[in-house]
């Protein structure tokens, strides 16, 4: 039997490339994503041991406990430590850090990879005896001298198109400041290569950022040659204060910075795993396909071989093992092109200014068993039913010179099959319109559901073939005779029809359901992003640990063109099981900037021990107007009861929660902080010159964010970028898959009906209208897969929609028609594209040929 499938591997390879190239492309995207990732790990960790070579021990200070003595809060780390610790035995050098985070303004202007304080990274330049600091080695220019300069990394400053000499503005924690770049160095920090930047300052400015005046945040600690960082851990803490300062090794610091940089970047192979899964998942049925047709082919093969004496067992183990030896050969390839991907994937997704690390190819066993297992397995299973079929084949089916028609039992059984599934899949997706909340349990059954749905599809595709092809060829048959020919065709054999179009169906469910799901939840989010904002601009910090100034504030307010100029304060809010945030405005101008919703009471009652709540929050909580809400504000924590003086619908600007911005300030993080500065201007309108002037009244510092309504909208639907690109990858590789799919039918359709085809030639069909109705076939067997996925992926997108309507108050369903359209237009012109070389075969045949065919 063995010999058997090499023969019959051999006798069809033309037909089975297709389903070879279907598996090789999923295979690809396993092998490339599982190997992008092993080496990108390696790369992170080389990079980040890179970084701690010399170091052998890092000492850091301990957080000391609230309410400590200033001596305490100053910390330990000083220059009497560092002289303690050189006479250590095995301390060979000790180089002291003071660290923390800035962000810079490139030449334009505009904020420089503005992103978490990791990636901005700020430290002191530490020179050692020679003048020159061994972590930061000097590209161009000088260190920092003073309190007025700094430098930069090489990218850092390619980045921001800055020169030595610039007058540079930056920010770490509060004001705006400006320096002047001495110098530009180089780092192998995976913070800043992973795409953040990095600031140098001189030692003292550097400890008055980051410490206090004479202090540090780190000592660094090199060996002397025999000794381990274990055991020089051990003996510096035996020095340390225990309760001020602690040791740790190089190693386990390199570890947890790789691991740190690792998992921000992770995300980046879900991408393509998810087009691993979807690649295999569509090319299983071209396989499937593939097999049956073949298995139908080789009825009279099989049915001899039974007769000569090969068991069932037997049959089903050669088509069994014809698959495993496609899925072995595809996988090899898959792999070899997997490759290619992982080699092409750092650069394709280093953007936005995160730049991922280079390094060789790591390609461990794991990877390689990974993808041989999935390619074979895949096929493997794919191509059990068609083995089952080709068992239960009779020796007596050896005399037949015609395929059997499916029995009425069978067309039965799938029928009843089918709508049990489709029953059950509808049941299940219309309950969870009437679930609250997005949560993992509801998006699993979602996903069971939809599952269940596109099984259904599936299985009831055959019966559908017919009424659907019949209605849809009424356009072909008015092309005349080659249009009216195609539809019978795609109607002769309708479970060969179905499965065809199988790949388009779920591909285009599968896309049509994200589309309409991304729009509609892109559409909401651009409504919500400005519900209830009543200003022109808003200016807020980038991070909620920092604040406005109140001289920012007051000179924003005397900006010519600006009419109203209203501070809010962001804190948290404890309610009973739940943490909310909570806005402290100024009464007497709440209204001007924000244009709230209230659907009891008003803002107008603001005051001491009186605030107004979301409708969540009301309905939680189970409040109303006039009613007492048991609450905490900011860090203290502490209940108090609050009186509820209006109640608004959910609004982002106005948060969870309304109160007073002096009460809220008192009880925040950050005491008389201000994290957003709501602005109006006196015509009205957004410009880019009252931007620019914006940004100048808060000093053109890169902490703060200027933005208006169509800025702040913009920002809010970059948020389903990642879904748009799953949405149009999962379109290329369903539209791909399909077109083998298409190739692969009508190629075994043509050499089936080769007798025929040579028929119609001597009957005066020339080899233009054989071509047309070729492709006509085609066009139909596309129609039918995308119109049953278009109708099962507006199915699917209205009920799991209603999750996101529970998650997104402003959610409502929105089709995009343009897209719809496209993606039919797209999978129609594939169909006839792929039946172009089927099409030519047809057409060349000759009616004498095809006479004497066999």
């Amino acid at each position: 039997m063995l010999k058997t499938a090499l023969r019959n591997i051999l006798a069809h390879k033309a037909r089975l490339t297709m389903t070879i190239l279907a598996v090789c492309l999923g295979v690809a995207f396993v092998s490339g994503t599982l190997v992008f990732a092993d080496s990108t790990t390696a790369a992170h960790r080389a990079a980040a041991s890179k970084t701690f070579a010399d170091v052998a021990v890092t000492v850091t200070g301990k957080t000391p406990p609230p309410g400590a003595p200033p001596e305490r809060q100053a910390g330990v780390l000083d220059d009497a430590l560092v002289r303690e610790l050189a006479d250590v035995t095995g301390v060979a050098t000790v180089r002291p850090s003071a660290d923390g985070s800035a962000v810079l303004n490139a030449a334009d202007g505009t904020p420089l990879r503005a992103g978490r304080a990791w990636s901005n990274p700020a430290a002191g330049y530490m020179p050692g005896p020679d003048g020159k600091d061994s972590h930061y080695p000097l590209a161009e220019g000088r260190a920092p001298a003073d309190s007025g300069e700094i430098a930069v990394d090489r990218g850092t400053a390619d980045a921001g198109r800055l020169r030595i000499g610039d007058t540079v503005t930056l920010a770490t924690d509060g004001p705006v400041m400006t320096k002047r770049l001495v110098g530009i160095v180089t780092t192998d920090d995976t913070r800043v290569t992973a795409g953040g930047t990095l600031t140098l300052f001189d030692k003292a400015t550097a400890q008055q950022l980051f410490a206090t005046p004479g202090h540090y945040t780190s000592l660094d600690l090199t060996a002397t040659p025999g000794t381990t960082p274990a055991e020089l851990a051990r003996r510096v803490t035996a020095v340390l204060p225990a309760d001020r300062a602690k040791a740790t090794t190089s190693a386990a610091l390199a570890a947890q910075q790789a691991i740190l940089v690792d998992t921000l970047t992770r995300g980046y192979e879900k991408v393509p795993t998810v087009f691993a899964g979807v690649s295999l998942f569509i090319g299983s049925f071209l396989i499937v396909n593939t097999f049956t047709m073949l298995v139908a082919r080789r009825t009279r093969e099989i049915a001899l071989l039974r007769a000569i004496g090969a068991s069932r067992r037997q049959v089903s183990r050669s088509v069994l093992l014809e698959a495993a030896l496609v899925g072995a050969v595809a996988s090899a390839a898959g792999f070899l092109l997997g490759l290619g991907i992982a080699q092409a994937l750092p650069g394709l997704l280093s953007t936005g200014g995160t730049t991922l690390p280079h390094g060789p190819l790591v390609i461990g066993p794991g990877s390689v068993a990974a993808s041989l297992g999935v390619g074979v397995g895949v096929t493997v299973l794919a191509a059990w039913l068609p083995s089952r079929r080709a068992a239960k084949v009779a020796p007596v089916e050896a005399m037949r010179t015609a395929d059997r028609p499916p029995t009425t039992g069978r067309w039965r059984v799938r029928g009843l099959t089918g709508l049990a599934l489709l029953t059950l899949g509808a049941v299940r997706l219309i309950s969870l319109t009437r679930a609250k909340g997005a949560s993992e349990e509801n998006l699993q059954n979602a996903m069971i559901s939809c599952a269940l749905l596109v099984a259904a599809m599936i299985v009831l595709a055959p019966l559908l073939a017919v009424p659907v092809i019949r209605l849809t060829g009424r356009l072909t048959g008015r092309l005349g005779i080659t249009g009216h020919l195609a539809r019978e065709n795609a109607l002769r054999d309708p479970r060969r029809t179905a499965a065809t179009a199988a790949t388009l169906l779920i591909s285009t469910a599968l896309v049509a359901g994200l589309a309409v799901i991304g729009h509609s939840t892109g559409q909401a989010l651009d409504r919500q992003a400005a519900a209830g904002l009543g200003a022109d601009y808003v200016i807020s910090t980038r991070s909620a640990m920092t604040g406005m100034s109140p001289d920012a504030v007051q000179r924003v307010a005397g900006t010519p063109g600006v009419r109203t100029a209203s501070a809010v304060t962001d804190s948290t809010l404890f309610t009973a099981g739940a943490v909310r945030q909570i806005s402290g405005v100024d009464p007497d101008t709440v209204n001007a900037v924000m244009k709230l919703h209230f659907t009891s009471g008003s803002a107008d009652n603001l005051g001491p021990g009186r605030i107004a709540v979301s409708s969540t929050i009301a309905r939680e909580s189970g409040v109303t107007t006039g009613g007492l809400l048991n609450a905490g504000l900011g860090q203290s924590r502490q209940f108090e009861e609050y009186t509820v003086v209006g109640v608004y619908q959910d609004s982002p600007v106005a948060r969870d929660a309304l109160g007073t911005r002096t009460e809220v300030a008192s009880h925040s993080l950050l005491p008389g902080s201000i994290q957003r500065l709501l602005v109006n201007t006196d015509n009205g309108e957004a410009s880019k010159t009252f931007e620019e002037r914006l940004r100048a009244a808060v000093g053109n510092n890169p902490l703060l964010k200027v933005q208006d309504r169509e800025q702040i909208v913009r920002e809010a639907a970059d948020t389903i970028g990642d879904l748009l690109d799953v949405m149009y990858g999962m379109l290329a590789i369903g539209t791909v898959i399909g077109a083998l799919g298409i190739v692969n039918t009508l190629a075994m359709s043509v050499a089936e009906r080769t007798r025929e085809i040579g028929a119609l030639r001597a009957l005066g069909m020339d080899r233009t209208a054989v071509r047309r109705m070729i492709r006509l076939e085609a066009v139909t067997v596309a129609a039918f897969g995308t119109l049953l996925g278009l109708a099962g992926g507006l199915f699917g997108a209205w009920a799991v929609g209603s999750l996101a309507n529970s998650a997104i108050e402003q959610y409502s369903l929105a089709i995009p028609w343009g897209t719809l359209l496209l993606i039919c237009l797209l999978s129609l012109a594939t169909a006839a594209l792929a039946a172009t070389v089927p099409a030519r075969r047809a057409a060349a045949l000759s009616p004498l040929e095809a006479a004497t065919e066999a």
